[in-house]
């Protein structure tokens, strides 16, 4: 379990695959509370042909690190990452704040990133009266059942209750502080006037039942991309872990080099 020293944090990453497969590599991003195995189905799917990279954001999963007060800041990790493992170009694939984070890189870095993947994802944080008022009362509440009922209201109507509260004791393992103060970096976040700017091909993939972050919202993004395709699947705001197979085909199907 390889690590890498950032500005007084320890980041666990995973760099599987041959080095001479298909294509750039792929690097995956997790989002807010997550960690690097939110993206098994998918890494196990592509390392088979191609070099497949993530990692645990700081504070998060086997990571430590806090005291980031930004997505950009977030961002910076990545690249210190792709800079250590001697990766110039990548395809990138962010889940909700790791979406974020991927279209900050690909702003500041075009000329890092072939392709760009936006999984429940958004570019400017509006909340819904119901998550603001979750939200305002997170310090009113103990801290397990504030996470807990954030990843509830995460997943589609119907999903096991037993993998809920399993992913719900994963994130409640994300310290509060880090937890917090990256929630004030994602209300922060807004590049939504600035979308146009990306001239790469990017995927739009996103849960039709997504409360924390409204398709909606996606697609007013989306209509300003200049090169965007959008897919909308039966799914809630955690699509990789409800429905990794579908996410893997259709990433299979935008990053997969055609085949004469």
């Amino acid at each position: 379990m390889p690590q890498l020293e950032v500005d007084g944090a320890a980041l666990t990453y995973d760099d599987e695959g041959p080095r001479d497969g298909d294509g750039v590599p792929l690097v995956f991003v997790h989002g807010w509370t997550a960690n690097r195995h939110r993206w098994d189905h998918q890494m196990t799917h592509f390392a088979e042909r191609r070099r497949v990279i993530r990692l645990d954001l700081r504070g998060h999963g086997e990571s430590s690190g806090a005291g980031v007060r930004t997505v950009a800041e977030l961002a910076g990790d990545v690249i210190a990452l792709l800079d250590h493992l001697k990766v110039d170009r990548a395809v990138l694939v962010g889940h909700s704040m790791g979406g974020m984070i991927a279209q900050t890189i690909t702003l500041d870095h075009p000329d890092r990133v072939e392709r760009l993947v936006l999984v429940n994802s958004i570019g400017r944080m509006a909340y819904s009266r119901g998550r603001g008022l979750l939200m305002a009362a997170s310090t009113l509440v103990p801290y397990k059942l504030f996470v807990a009922t954030n990843i509830q209201r995460a997943f589609a109507p119907g999903h096991p209750r037993d993998e809920i509260r399993a992913y719900g004791k994963s994130s409640a393992d994300t310290p509060r502080e880090v937890v917090m103060t990256l929630y004030g970096a994602m209300r922060a976040f807004d590049v939504l006037d600035r979308v146009g700017e990306i001239r790469v091909p990017t995927l739009m993939i996103h849960g039709y039942h997504d409360i924390q972050l409204p398709v909606q919202q996606m697609l007013r993004m989306a209509k300003d991309y200049p090169d965007a395709v959008v897919r909308i699947i039966d799914a809630g705001h955690e699509l990789p872990v409800e429905k990794p197979a579908a996410l893997t085909t259709a990433l299979d199907r935008f990053v997969t080099p055609a085949r004469g």
